[in-house]
């Protein structure tokens, strides 16, 4: 099933409500592999512990059982965000139903996706890693999104805007979503501070400071290489896995 014929456009009010840890980064592969995988897409409980639990784009990373991502999906699908598709034989499969779940459109599911992956991060951050699911160009295509999506009470900003902007989804449970506020108001709280008395530079030779703008903007662009190639290659796992499952239900067919 593709991602355009699994989408589906939202009815009626949202039914969205705070998650845990597992639930989200469950949620979160969900609609990650329908948008990068769809051929892989809906996904067996062996390929969703594999999405959960790898490496690459993920935060923090888990090391979920089937157990566990069993328990979570029979939690997602009793509050309407996941369901069972039947067809493959044998083979359980699974969808997400989010679009209507959250009341969002494709472009911002992929904005929630990497929040559910991911947690609090940079718009810029953002924009880079959520364009390998919708192309989202420049960051002022992101930010209508980002404004619809904090009307909807799904994001919630963590910094002041600017540059620098941090955000975060809004599907923490409430002690958990205090917490991570916190954490933030501290770490704007607490800058570097110059020594009591020192002078502020009022001229002279281009110091450390005047050279960190353009040092932080090399970072950003070797992160968002770093996050893309480790994209692609988690697409190439995902489509190898896939091509295992069609061989493995081709020779449970055969009687092999």
């Amino acid at each position: 099933m593709s991602e355009n014929l699994a989408q589906e456009t939202p009815s009626g009010p949202p039914r969205w409500e705070p998650l845990g840890a597992t639930d989200r980064r469950v949620a979160g592969v969900l609609v990650e592999k329908a948008k990068t995988t769809p051929n892989a897409y809906p996904m067996t409980l062996n390929a969703l512990v594999t999405g959960c639990n790898q490496k690459s784009n993920r935060c923090p990373v888990m090391q979920l059982e089937p157990d566990d991502v069993e328990e979570s999906l029979e939690r997602l699908r009793k509050l309407g965000a996941v369901g069972v598709v039947e067809g493959y034989g044998r083979v359980t499969k699974y969808r997400h139903y989010l679009y209507q779940w959250l009341g969002v459109d494709k472009r911002e599911i992929a904005v929630m996706a990497e929040l559910l992956l991911r947690g609090p991060q940079t718009v810029g951050e953002l924009r880079a890693r959520a364009s390998r699911m919708e192309p989202i160009r420049h960051l002022s295509e992101l930010e209508p999104l980002l404004q619809s999506l904090k009307a909807k009470g799904l994001v919630i900003p963590l910094t002041p805007e600017g540059r620098g902007h941090v955000v975060t989804h809004a599907l923490y449970p409430p002690e958990e979503l205090e917490r991570i506020k916190q954490q933030h108001e501290v770490s704007r709280a607490t800058p570097a501070a110059a020594p009591p008395g020192a002078a502020r530079p009022t001229g002279g030779p281009e110091g450390p400071s005047d050279k960190a703008p353009a040092i932080q903007q090399q970072l950003d662009a070797i992160r968002q290489e770093l996050s893309q190639l480790r994209s692609d290659l988690d697409e190439l796992a995902t489509a190898y896995r896939h091509t295992d499952d069609q061989l493995q239900r081709l020779r449970e067919e055969l009687g092999a």
